[in-house]
């Protein structure tokens, strides 16, 4: 049956305070992303009773409807038309929404736009460095023996994927300081070269320091009497974060100051000057410790807590991401990863993994609860998969938190299986889809509890779901 895109669009603009109320609007692959200039006149009841919506939220600034792939194009071309506003890039509606952020939302955004990008190789890279494991670790698949002891001729194989694999983490500061300092608003091609300069050949290497430190080699630079330590920044994330910040604030300052006729000449120069000193004399050895100390506790929260600790961050881990908090756990993941010789991995992609099949698990289950009401049944469904891949949004917003009692059972199945992974220590070596397919991600040595991780997560869901949905329609009954 053919759709009336026009009438549908006619309906939301009717149900979100006319076109007077509409500042902005995009759309990605099935949501319609709105601005709006006040959110109280929004008719959420009305906009969930429509047959096309399978679900809204409110996040970061943007209303949200999640119309499905194919028909949000269809809706988005006659809705810019009846609300009268120019058609909009995501990065402007961004750009709007940004401003309807308070301080904190701020924060955590700025952190998601600096990684966000780097995701990619951090992947790539964790992603190789299991492959290199698989060949490398003896006992895997032949009893006392690795691969490439088994096979010689995938020695150079394994020593090839080795560097490969190693690249994106030894120049991780060159690609944050690119990526960090567009997100502050600087050239980012200046924030590239002090990550390069941060892991410069003439220093120390960063990993090489506690060693130096012990022995009592570390080299500095003597300049006018001042003693500055001449040591690199590899395997940290906060020192290039801090150095970005101030090279951006820095570069934005001298461009006021500085003659145009001048601009282009020292606004570069005194940028790098300033920003590479303060970063060797002050931002870096404060912030090295800074994360040092983050990364330590909490490798020594998980060590003490354990189980425990995994059940709460797996209870909370989705109403974290409710709130856009958990893209905060990026900065720290990043560290995680970028120090994995000392960390092992990343504890972080595993709940997250755990706590989004949770919630698919519980939307399916949905099915199970449902008597009469086929459009719910029919959006459970194709979200519930759609969670279970990694991608939780519709199932979280357009079932899970619409019924209650999904969302309630799911944080269970989340708490239980989060606490068996911290029991056996399951170690992500990068981020990834955090779903069924994120087993790609996991240590090989993890992968196995992975599984049955995902097992417990999974089948507490379903049965937390039912009981929590009988006990609702008992309660209703009674």
């Amino acid at each position: 049956m053919s759709k009336n895109y026009k009438q549908i669009s006619e309906e939301i603009l009717e149900h979100i305070g006319g076109k007077d109320n509409v500042v902005s609007a995009a759309h990605c692959a099935t949501r319609l992303r709105l601005v709006l200039k006040e959110d109280s006149t929004i008719n959420i009841s009305a906009i969930e009773a429509m047959p096309i919506v399978k679900g809204n939220f409110n996040n970061s600034g943007q209303f949200q409807i999640i119309l499905g792939s194919g028909t949000v194009n269809e809706v988005y071309k006659e809705f810019i038309k009846l609300a009268d506003i120019s058609e909009g890039s995501k990065e402007e509606l961004k750009k709007e929404a940004d401003k309807k952020l308070n301080p904190l939302q701020k924060l955590i955004k700025s952190l998601a736009d600096v990684f966000v990008p780097v995701l990619p190789i951090l992947v790539a890279a964790g992603l190789l460095m299991g492959i290199n494991n698989i060949l490398t670790s003896q006992g895997l698949f032949i009893e006392g023996k690795s691969l490439i002891e088994a096979y010689p001729q995938f020695k150079d194989l394994a020593e090839m994927i080795n560097t490969f694999a190693n690249t994106g983490f030894a120049f991780l500061p060159i690609f944050l300081g690119f990526s960090a300092t567009k997100a502050f608003g600087g050239n980012p091609y200046l924030g590239a070269c002090i990550g390069a300069l941060m892991i410069h050949g003439d220093l120390l290497n960063g990993y090489s320091y506690p060693a130096a430190v012990l022995e009592g080699t570390v080299p500095s630079w003597n300049i006018l009497g001042f003693s500055i330590l001449k040591v690199g920044y590899q395997g940290t994330v906060l020192p290039v974060l801090a150095s970005s910040f101030v090279l951006a604030k820095t570069e934005k300052t001298l461009h006021k100051i500085i003659p145009s006729v001048l601009d282009n000449l020292l606004t570069p120069l005194f940028t790098v000057f300033i920003t590479g000193l303060l970063t060797f004399v002050a931002i870096g050895p404060v912030m090295r410790i800074v994360g040092n100390g983050i990364t330590a506790g909490l490798i020594g929260l998980i060590d003490t807590l354990g189980p425990i600790g995994g059940a709460i961050f797996g209870f909370f881990y989705a109403p974290i991401v409710i709130t856009g908090m958990h893209h905060s756990f990026t900065a720290v993941e990043t560290q995680l990863l970028a120090d994995i010789a000392t960390t092992g991995g990343s504890f972080i992609f595993p709940v997250a993994a755990m706590s989004n099949v949770a919630q698919g698990a519980a939307a399916l289950a949905v099915i199970l609860t449902l008597k009469n009401d086929n459009k719910m049944k029919g959006i459970a469904s194709a979200s519930g998969i759609s969670a279970l891949l990694g991608i939780t949004e519709p199932a979280i917003f357009g079932v899970n938190l619409k019924l209650r009692y999904p969302f309630f059972g799911a944080m269970i199945g989340s708490a239980v299986s989060s606490a068996y992974i911290m029991l056996t220590k399951v170690l992500a070596l990068a981020p990834g889809a955090a779903g069924l397919p994120g087993i790609i991600s996991i240590r090989p040595d993890s992968m196995v509890n992975y599984i049955i991780g995902m097992v417990i997560s999974m089948a507490v869901a379903v049965i937390s779901t039912i009981m929590l949905a009988k006990f609702m329609n008992e309660k209703k009954q009674a």
